[in-house]
This record gives C-alpha cells, structure tokens and sequence, in this order.
C-alpha cells in the first residue's frame, strides 16, 4: 500500500498535572502528524514528555494530568472533545495501543483468553466462539507456541516477553489505522525484539498502519522509522526524515544525542555525555528549554522567547536559533 494520508493531528498539545505543591508542565505545545503507510518515531530522553503526549492523545491520561490547550483530530473530529463512550469505541478499532509495561497493562486476574476477546467482542458482531478462534489465530501470528494452552493462562505465568505479545495481538486485532508503541521492545531479547518489530513493519506495509514508535532506541528508529521527532522539555525541537536526522543533526540537543551513543563504525570515539541536567519540569522557562546545557547559545538564545519549530530545510525542521550548519 503506497497511498499516503493524513490520519492523525495533533496542534498545540500542552498537558499540565496540578499538586498542592507545584504545577509539572509536562506537555508544552506539541505538534505531530501522523501519515498512513509510515512510522514515525518519538525520541527523547526519560521525563521529555514522550509517554505523557501518547496517553493524552487517546484520552488515558492518570490522575490528575489534564490537557489544557490543544486538539487531537482523526478524520477531522477532536479526539479530546468526544465523550468516554465514543472515546472508548475508537480505542481498539480506530486506535491500537501497546504500553512501555506489558505485564502491567494486562488484567493479571482475567486469563488471557477474556482480555484477547474483548476487543473483538466489543468491537464486532463475532461470537464467543468466533472470537475465542479469531484469539488463538492472533496468538499464533505473534509466534506465541501453544496458543490455546496461552488462552487459559494468567499473565503472570507469562515471560515478559510473551507478555508484550499478547499486548500486540490486542493492539492488532482489529488491524488499527494506527498504533501508538511505547518501548515496545524494551527489555526483551534481541530475538524478540527483532520479531516484534518485524510485526510492526508487517502491519504498516500490509495494512497502511499509522505508528508512533516511542522509543530511547536509536539503533530501532534507524531500522523503523521513516521520520522522527526529538522531544525534549516537553517540546518538539527537532523533526526530520530519519536518514537526514542521522546524517545532519540540526538541533544542538540531537547532536548531544547521537555524541553520546557508541558506534561500531568508530569504536575508538570516545563517548561525549551530556553536561547537566534536563529542565525542572516545574518550573519552565520561557527560554529555549535546553539554554542551560547548550554548547552553542548565545546572547540571543539568552535574550529570546522560546524557540518555534522552523525550517531549515526541505522537510527537516528545528527549534534553534543557532542551529548546526552542513554547508
């Protein structure tokens, strides 16, 4: 499937949890566009606001997280202005979803027959039957060995992994028109991961999925992704097709990134942490979020309001006023 589409909308997203003591400023107005037939990955280090974008965007996020400003469009209706019923109705069939904890996000006293068939059941006209069938199959397509004995059992007689293949059978029953994964392969061994990801491409290829791929894994974006999105301090700052990502960073922040992860191609390179700390999410400046650990500020960095996503070039875009430069 070839055909290109806009599925998915997200405009100025800004997401805030409210405590007695502080406000965290978790979301500070993102922006992402999600396209049928592509994956787009979602990348940044822990606390950007990464998970916290993907929960607001179908509706789940915990106590006492609220979006403030924003809309989520599919097919040209705002996701955050629906009710929870009709919310609920697009969750499973319209919208898959994979959390970063497998184990957790399943029901651990329901075996794993019951969860498996809700989706189906709630969502068509299959029966019990049908749908317990429909159930072993999908088992069967993650690689899971014995599936009708996997039916019958609880999530915690599970392995992690089978685990996280449960979740996708969920997530894809109903082949989605997109899919939000959040670590889906971390903690998982290199064969697992290597066939979770496999599934994933499958379903873009095959079906057209929309995915966002929440991931700290470079080496999975550069294998995965078609174009990425670089969060940090609850923003965008940087957004490229992922070839021109790796090969000409813009934003000092990516850089930072890819300086400090080992290369095989230069293993003699030595690696280059990242000096300080990420923005205390609670108190945001209204600077560039990474002034403070920027090797290349300047007085106008110091001086300006926050950076807006703009473009250097054709389909790259960056939050910086003094971005990297290739010429």
């Amino acid at each position: 499937m070839d055909t290109v589409a806009e599925l998915l909308k997200v405009e100025n997203l800004y997401v805030r949890f409210d405590s007695k003591d502080a406000t965290i400023h978790a979301v500070n107005g993102v922006n992402l566009t999600l396209n049928s037939n592509s994956i787009l990955a979602l990348v940044g280090e822990s606390g950007s606001g990464k998970t916290v974008t993907a929960l607001a965007m179908v509706g789940l996020l915990p106590y006492p997280g609220r979006v403030t400003a924003g809309s989520v469009s599919l097919n040209g209706d705002n996701l955050l202005k629906m009710n929870a019923e009709k919310l609920r109705r697009i969750r499973g069939k319209d919208i898959g979803m994979v959390f970063q904890d497998p184990r957790a996000s399943l029901n651990p006293s329901i075996n794993i027959g019951t969860q498996v068939q809700e989706v189906l059941l709630t969502h068509t006209s299959m029966t019990k039957r049908q749908a317990r069938q429909r159930s072993e199959e999908l088992l069967v397509e993650m690689g899971l060995p014995d599936a009708e004995r996997i039916l019958k059992q609880y999530p915690f007689q599970l392995s992690g992994g089978m685990c996280q293949r449960v979740m996708l059978s969920i997530a894809l029953a109903l082949r989605p028109k997109i899919l939000i994964a959040d670590e889906p392969t971390s903690n998982l061994d290199t064969t697992l991961q290597a066939a979770i990801l496999n599934q994933l491409r499958k379903l873009k290829e095959e079906y057209g999925t929309a995915i966002l791929l929440i991931t700290h894994d470079m080496g999975v974006v550069a294998q995965m992704a078609d174009s990425v999105a670089v969060m940090y301090g609850g923003t965008i700052v940087e957004y490229a097709k992922t070839l021109d990502l790796f090969e000409r960073p813009a934003h000092p922040y990516t850089w930072g990134l890819f300086q400090a992860l080992p290369r095989l191609d230069n293993a003699d390179r030595p690696l280059m942490p990242m000096r300080g700390r990420p923005p205390e999410m609670r108190e945001m400046p209204d600077k560039c979020p990474f002034l403070n650990r920027c090797p290349k500020a300047t007085d106008t960095c110091r001086n300006s309001p926050i950076p807006a996503l703009r473009s250097i070039e054709e389909g790259h875009m960056a939050a910086c006023f003094n971005e990297l430069r290739y010429d």
